[in-house]
């Protein structure tokens, strides 16, 4: 009897440490991934009846606003409504008691709510008057040059991403397709499951925020990242090495040649391989000119193999092979953004912005301040260096081949008149028949003489044709557009 009572109380202290170990697992190692689950609607049942604060744009615009409920049967008092609809979502998210919460939603949930202690300890003479402690927040990307990515870009799929380079403030961040946080924050639950449903099965997926939740193929917009390494490592400058005029490069222990676009003969040195935008003379700088450790380690400091430290849930990383010491081949068609090297927009944004920032990349942000419903900033984003791939010497000499590649090069497209304009092309064959393509173009713009005060990135997904000049007919025309509205919205230009 003594040893089943034994053994039974063995069996009951086993099922219990196996459930601490469980309930310790969720509650400490699973927690992040759990609260940042858009799924998890818990904390949004907690707060959904409580006053929220609404959501503006950099340039006023009203983005996100608790209003009282207009059917006096619901058990809530409020809705969530988002008067610019699929304008501002993916930055925007939504706020809904089916789904929970996303994007700024999600990410300030508490400072909207007006939970923060600073909310909390500020809020507390609101006790004893009738008015809300709510966090109303202003986020950094303007109407204007929002509305200019989403024309310029039209109803093709694809990316924009346009940032101040000096702040990291985001002034546009727009993808196609895109959604209206209406459809799924309404209180009719079977109409925000239809939705959802139609959301998650049409095509291009909307409900992801592509700029910075998917990555493709950068193509030779990557080039920028290869040259700055070599410049950065002393390796390259623009006068040395010159690369030899030919059609292809063809790397060690291999046959097969990497060509140029359309067989073109090309060469020469940095500033005039950019203009062309080379594949021969850039395979060849990453493969034997800069080596395998350099490359690798060069495209981590650009912020390759790792997540960019935006302030909305969901990014993901860009990557370079990391498994090319002993693979020349593999390591010249990646110094051209080919092979496994992915990217996604903000971080091409991030590289151009890197370079016109002197060589610092700051990091990328949507928060710009809150403030109480007494109109008093309670917390406001202090910009933060993120990474410094290069100094200010060698982010000058590439700004300036950059500039070369706008004024006579590839990105001819992307000149406005009365500016100083850099930029670099894209095209990421995808091997299909006929030609198909991703197509970039990155690059940053400013008053003559001076910073650049725009950084930009723009890819098309999906379009006709596989040489280097489609980059410049598709993407730099969209790229132009919003620079322009961004300069615009700075007070430079008419």
């Amino acid at each position: 009897m003594n040893r089943n009572i034994r053994k039974l109380g063995v069996v009951i202290i086993g099922l219990y440490l196996v459930l601490f170990v469980k309930l310790n697992w969720i509650q400490v190692v699973q927690k992040q991934s759990l609260d940042t689950n858009p799924l998890n609607t818990a904390q949004v049942r907690r707060d959904y009846n409580r006053p929220r604060g609404s959501i503006s744009s950099a340039d006023g615009a009203l983005l996100a606003q608790s209003i009282a409920n207009p059917d006096p049967n619901s058990e809530f008092d409020r809705i969530r409504v988002y008067p610019e609809g699929d304008l501002f979502g993916q930055i925007t998210g939504y706020f809904s008691f089916t789904f929970g919460s996303s994007a700024v939603e999600r990410q300030y949930n508490d400072e909207l709510a007006g939970t923060t202690f600073d909310q909390q300890v500020s809020g507390f003479s609101d006790l004893f008057v009738a008015r809300e402690n709510v966090g109303n927040l202003s986020v950094t990307v303007r109407k204007d040059v929002q509305q200019a990515a989403r024309d310029a870009l039209g109803d093709r799929a694809g990316s924009v991403v346009a940032l101040d380079p000096r702040n990291g403030d985001l002034l546009a961040f727009w993808s196609w397709p895109s959604y209206d946080p209406n459809e799924i924050s309404t209180l009719d639950s079977k109409a925000a499951n239809e939705n959802w449903r139609q959301l998650n099965s049409a095509p291009g997926n909307p409900l992801r925020t592509h700029q910075f939740q998917d990555r493709y193929f950068p193509g030779s917009t990557f080039k920028v990242v290869t040259g700055g390494i070599g410049l950065q490592t002393g390796k390259v400058t623009d006068v040395d090495p010159s690369y030899p005029f030919a059609t292809s490069y063809t790397a060690k222990n291999t046959t097969l040649p990497i060509k140029n676009f359309g067989g073109e003969v090309c060469g020469g040195t940095l500033p005039e391989i950019l203009k062309t935008s080379c594949n021969s003379s850039f395979a060849e700088m990453g493969a034997e000119t800069i080596g395998a450790d350099d490359m690798v380690a060069g495209a981590a400091d650009w912020g390759f193999n790792s997540k960019p430290p935006i302030d909305l849930p969901g990014a993901v990383r860009s990557v370079f092979p990391t498994d090319v010491a002993n693979n020349a081949a593999k390591l010249a068609q990646s110094s051209i953004g080919q092979n496994d090297v992915q990217a996604s927009p903000l971080q091409m944004a991030l590289v151009a912005a890197g370079v016109a920032n002197g060589g610092t990349i700051m990091k990328p942000h949507v928060l710009a301040e809150v403030r109480n419903s007494q109109g008093e900033v309670v917390k406001s984003y202090t910009p933060t260096p993120w990474l410094h791939p290069m100094t200010d010497v060698f982010a000058d000499t590439m700004r300036r081949d950059m500039l070369g590649v706008v004024q006579s090069g590839t990105a001819v497209g992307m000149q406005i008149p009365g500016f100083d304009v850099g930029g670099k092309t894209g095209t990421a064959q995808l091997g299909t028949t006929p030609p198909r393509s991703h197509t970039w173009i990155i690059g940053f713009a400013g008053p003559p003489g001076q910073p650049p005060t725009v950084a930009i990135a723009v890819v098309v997904l999906d379009q006709s044709g596989a040489n280097e000049s489609t980059g410049g007919v598709v993407a730099a025309p969209i790229a132009k557009a919003v620079l322009t509205a961004a300069l615009k919205a700075q007070g430079y230009g008419s």
